[in-house]
């Protein structure tokens, strides 16, 4: 089978207002457990690797199989982490071993009267038969920022 070489981009940017601190929802990135409780695709995926290593230059490793899917995996570095102000990383995801797109994403926390205003702007490149999951990628983000406002209940 030929694969045909193509190149997409795709930008989109998402902001939660969460009715708790700015170091609460910090924590939930920043805190490995915290992390893991509300992280990922919740009971449709069967975890496989897991690493988490959040400092300037650490690497994070999510792996999961859907069930009766393809096998997900997201491997990303922090470029930028200024506490309780920013979170910078580029990733990559895969999909059943294929590469399927490398994005950079900021995470944005604010103080505001109600909590914090929470900002993830992402930029991504999508690969050959991927070159058309960019609205897929944002509403993946979409179901992220709805755990995390229910794990902040």
């Amino acid at each position: 089978m030929t694969i045909e070489r193509r190149l997409a981009r795709s930008g989109f940017s998402l902001t939660r207002d969460y009715p708790v601190p700015v170091a609460r929802v910090w924590d939930s990135f920043a805190e490995e457990k915290q992390k893991l409780s509300w992280w990922g695709a919740g009971d449709a995926i069967e975890p496989r690797e897991w690493a988490f290593d959040f400092r300037l230059g650490g690497r994070d490793v999510a792996e999961g199989k859907f069930h009766n899917g393809p096998l997900s995996r997201y491997e990303a570095t922090y470029t930028d982490i200024v506490e309780h102000v920013r979170i910078v990383t580029t990733y990559d995801m895969w999909l059943d071993g294929t590469h399927m797109s490398t994005s950079l994403a900021s995470l944005e926390f604010d103080s505001i009267d109600d909590g914090t205003r929470f900002t993830h702007v992402e930029h991504g490149v999508f690969f050959d038969q991927f070159w058309a999951d960019g609205p897929e990628r944002e509403r993946g983000t979409r179901g992220l920022l709805e755990a995390l406002g229910r794990y902040l209940g």
